[in-house]
């Protein structure tokens, strides 16, 4: 009964409080929970939902008396304090450790920004009609990504005051819980200071110290009220009593994250058509899973009708547009919407993009298919509208514009493709119309950024972009030399190039997406550490020289260089320590450097809607130099920002 009465009734914390625990160490986590999960996407909307004042559900505590139930650890880079832990997280762990880490803004590969458009010196000073309302949204919280180039962080203006206050942004750590005065104080300092007069005696000096103050009270004033809501915004918590066994813990645990399922959009629009016309969705969506099951490869297949549906009426693909749709038109138009999604999951086929694990970007999904609904059946127009989606679509893959504001995004390049849809002639000199298709505004990476892409199992874009341009040719498998497939992806799985035992063995990274291939092995797991080419010998049967050439091909992966990699030295003996990492590492980086050239000249073809040939892509692969210039850097970095 006790447990009962004390988890039953949630109780207030401020975040503020909440920063505390963690800090002391108070707070800690099971170390039976999983780390962190969340991508830039899921943190980005936390932190919206933060400013935004908006409630973000319960959290769920066990409260630690004088012997812990469970062997626990800190929140990811908290300090590790000696002070005595009193409370176990066991529900919340990826929202608290989120704000953690934004309010220090310790991530490697982002960094988070409060927006404030009224400084931002890149928007135009009077906004049209149709984007009035877009921008006058307020603070909101703006991710950046970030990569090292030539031993420097970039983008370079992310870590400068004056650069962040140009694009208006202010880095999210200053609303940090606590006594930051003398950091806001002199970060504003440093964003403004340009605006002082130089000359102190001149007749305009006055007015600009009076204008610079003013800009300096009027941001000050915008992080400190901000700093005010995130400092008291309430993220409640039930709690379990310390007396609560151990195996209660763990099953509340279970259910608290896995039997939580809110009714979701589809769910109430079924409802709202069934009372507003008398019509099942659910009999709908059966007919289009049986009838056309590859369009059920590409995600929640009703999430994705319902998104395609809001296109078509003119709706932002959200729940808001999906609740403002014409339900009589929904069923109205079933038919032509099923057959737009189609045609959507054929073409996505045709790219050997075959499923939702490999997918980069869902939302390009709906837009796809909503433009396939304006596309002929055939003849020289739909050559044309097939070779623009095309670049639409690697163009979401390699860019990062729908990473932030998605579904307005994806709404305006939707109405921008069928502008050019309409058009009687599509040429390549319309393509920059669509906001995707400007590379001003969403550069392509360069071979650089490539290299330092994360591992493709889990939900990177960019990494899954990486794995798709090596499955473009056929991905043809190194054991059976199947091509890739829907059918064949089942048996495949993510492998290393270089053994990852290798690699760790000299400390150096091996979990990059150009060190991945998609492929079939022997059963035998039992390997260990060898060079590149004999240890896919061992797991793979290879009839000759020319065979594993041809199949590696495919995957933009080059022979010569991968099959050099040995690591004996004169005797035979396999190289250890400072011998093998002085002759590994700038092996590695010149195979990661052969294959990004590989994908970036493929990524240029293909977003401009080309359908390359792999002996163009690795021709111009190997023309291209083995840097990129700083004054190409700094260009691409300006677009990026």
């Amino acid at each position: 009964m006790t447990t009962l009465l004390q988890s039953s009734k949630a109780r207030d914390r401020s975040l503020g409080e909440w920063y505390e625990q963690i800090r002391t160490g108070q707070l800690r986590l099971p170390r039976f929970q999983r780390f962190e999960a969340w991508d830039r996407g899921r943190i980005t909307g936390f932190l919206n939902t933060i400013i935004q004042n908006l409630p973000i559900g319960v959290t769920l505590l066990l409260e630690v008396g004088d012997a812990p139930k469970f062997q626990s650890r800190f929140v990811t880079t908290a300090p590790e304090s000696g002070h005595r832990e009193t409370e176990h997280l066991l529900d919340g762990q990826q929202r608290l450790t989120a704000f953690w880490r934004a309010m220090h803004n310790n991530y490697e590969g982002e960094t988070y920004f409060i927006y404030l458009s009224q400084f931002d010196e890149n928007l135009p000073a009077q906004a049209d009609d149709e984007d009035e309302e877009e921008l006058d949204h307020g603070p909101s919280i703006l991710m950046r990504p970030r990569w090292d180039h030539k031993g420097q962080r970039r983008p370079v203006w992310a870590d400068v005051p004056k650069g962040c206050l140009q694009r208006g942004c202010v880095p999210v750590d200053m609303l940090c819980p606590g006594d930051q005065a003398q950091k806001i104080d002199g970060w504003i300092k440093a964003a403004t200071a340009h605006l002082e007069p130089r000359d102190r005696s001149a007749p305009d000096a006055f007015e600009k110290f009076e204008a610079v103050t003013k800009t300096r009270q009027e941001l000050n004033a915008i992080i400190q009220a901000l700093r005010e809501r995130v400092a008291h915004f309430n993220l409640p918590y039930l709690a379990l009593p310390a007396s609560t066994d151990a195996d209660v813990a763990l099953q509340v645990f279970v259910n608290m994250n896995t039997n939580s399922k809110p009714l979701s959009m589809f769910d109430l629009t079924v409802a709202k058509v069934e009372q507003e016309v008398s019509a099942s969705l659910h009999e709908r969506i059966e007919h289009l899973e049986e009838t056309y099951p590859q369009v059920t490869h590409y995600g929640d297949i009703s999430r994705l009708a319902l998104q395609t549906a809001a296109l078509l009426q003119g709706q932002i693909p959200n729940n808001t547009g999906i609740a403002q749709m014409d339900k009589r038109e929904l069923v109205a138009s079933w038919e032509r919407l099923e057959r737009a999604m189609v045609r959507a999951a054929d073409f996505l086929g045709r790219q050997n993009v075959h499923d939702d694990q490999r997918l980069p970007t869902r939302i390009l999904v709906p837009v796809l298919a909503a433009c396939m609904d304006r596309l002929p059946d055939d003849g020289d127009k739909l050559g044309q509208a097939e070779r623009l989606l095309r670049a639409y679509v690697w163009s979401a893959f390699f860019c990062s514009r729908y990473e932030g504001a998605v579904n307005t995004r994806a709404a305006a390049d939707y109405k921008a493709l069928t502008r050019l849809l309409a058009q009687n002639t599509i040429t390549v000199a319309d393509y920059p119309g669509v906001p995707m298709l400007n590379r001003t505004e969403y550069p392509l990476p360069n071979h650089e950024q490539l290299m330092r892409v994360g591992w493709p199992k889990g939900q990177d874009r960019l990494a899954r972009a990486v794995q798709a341009a090596g499955l473009y040719f056929g991905g043809r498998d190194f054991a059976d030399d199947r091509p890739v497939t829907y059918d064949s992806l089942k048996s495949r799985e993510y492998h290393h190039l270089f053994p990852d035992a290798l690699l760790s063995e000299a400390d150096i990274p091996s979990y990059l997406a150009l060190n991945c291939a998609l492929i079939t092995w022997k059963t035998n797991r039992n390997i260990g550490r060898k060079d590149p080419l004999a240890y896919l010998q061992d797991r793979v049967n290879w009839s000759t020289e020319e065979d594993v050439r041809a199949r590696l091909r495919t995957h933009l992966i080059d022979y010569e260089t991968f099959s050099a990699a040995h690591y004996v030295d004169a005797a035979g003996e396999p190289l250890k320590g400072e011998a093998l990492r002085a002759k590994l590492a700038p092996e590695f980086d010149a195979f990661l450097s052969q294959r990004a050239r590989a994908v970036a000249v493929f990524s240029q073809k293909v977003a401009a809607g080309e359908q390359p040939t792999l002996d163009s892509v690795w021709a111009e692969a190997r023309a291209m130099p083995e840097t990129v210039t700083d004054e190409e850097d700094e260009a691409r970095e300006d677009a990026l920002a």
